[in-house]
């Protein structure tokens, strides 16, 4: 294809993510009043009731708006969200589409496991995150101390919720990129193994600086799942580079520099030589 046909395509395919984006985006701004504010708002919700703002009765609890369009803002971006969600595997399709000819057969089986196992890790992250965000709140809310009266406004709640869901979400990738490093041959299993306690030291660090809360309790709950997917990827390191190590040992050729042609017999063999081995198979 010429560089206008790519460009073409492209736009194309560009134009199809956007319209699934935008339709599930405007499904979702009609489910926020069915179901989809209540589930956001649940964390905030099973509080106690003296670190929430009720509305009339003890069962209510409501988020405050200080101005006129604050509504407005936080229900499209809740739905703009839940959309880009709902709508992943049409715009990864759309995506996929456009690069997979390109590929060949193994990219392209590395590429849907890839795809794959990161929407995976983004999803566990971000339910890790949604479990663990009412105890998160708690605890921070709960060191204002009495005769404080805790009021959050939608914007910071739903704000702080997101930015947490989306952080947890994005850390969980982090050792797959490793794992990633390893296939192509740039990252090896004895440098994993080697700086196994850096990784981990720098895990728990990476988790104080990215968890908005800066809680402790939500820091380990970041920290401890990245620990064992690091150990997870190194192990899987492990077993490629050993698989690397086997095919590269029957080939005979891990001994030539790159520059260097492999030592393979260019001479064709006889036809006749060939013809009669073939028939003498048969025959036996």
């Amino acid at each position: 294809m010429s560089l206008v046909a790519h460009l073409t395509e492209l736009r194309s395919r560009i134009a199809k993510a956007l319209f699934f984006l935008l339709l599930a985006t405007a499904v979702s701004f009609w489910w926020y009043e069915h179901g989809l504010g209540d589930f956001i708002r649940a964390p905030y919700c099973d509080l106690p009731v003296d670190l929430r703002f009720t509305q009339g009765s003890e069962q209510e609890c409501g988020l405050l708006i200080t101005d006129v369009l604050g509504g407005v803002f936080i229900r499209l971006k809740v739905a703009f969200l839940a959309g880009a969600v709902l709508s992943s595997p049409f715009w990864l399709y759309q995506l996929w589409a456009f690069i997979t000819p390109g590929l060949k057969r193994n990219e392209k089986r590395y590429g849907v496991a890839f795809v794959a196992v990161s929407s995976s890790l983004f999803a566990l992250g971000a339910a890790l995150a949604y479990l663990s965000l009412s105890a998160g709140l708690e605890l921070l809310l709960g060191l204002a101390g009495s005769g404080v009266v805790v009021a959050l406004t939608a914007q910071d709640y739903i704000g702080f919720a997101l930015s947490l869901l989306i952080a947890f979400g994005v850390s969980f990738e982090v050792p797959l990129i490793a794992v990633a490093l390893n296939l192509v041959g740039v990252l090896s299993y004895a440098v994993l193994r080697q700086s196994r306690r850096w990784i981990f030291f720098l895990t728990i660090v990476f988790a104080a600086f990215v968890t908005p809360t800066q809680d402790p309790f939500t820091m380990l709950a970041m920290a401890g799942p990245m620990i064992v997917l690091f150990e997870l990827a190194i192990q899987v390191a492990r077993f490629v580079d050993r698989r690397r190590a086997k095919r590269d040992a029957l080939e005979h050729f891990h001994g030539l520099s790159d520059d260097a042609a492999s030592p393979l017999d260019a001479q064709p063999s006889p036809l006749e030589d060939t013809v009669d081995s073939s028939r003498s198979a048969t025959r036996g």
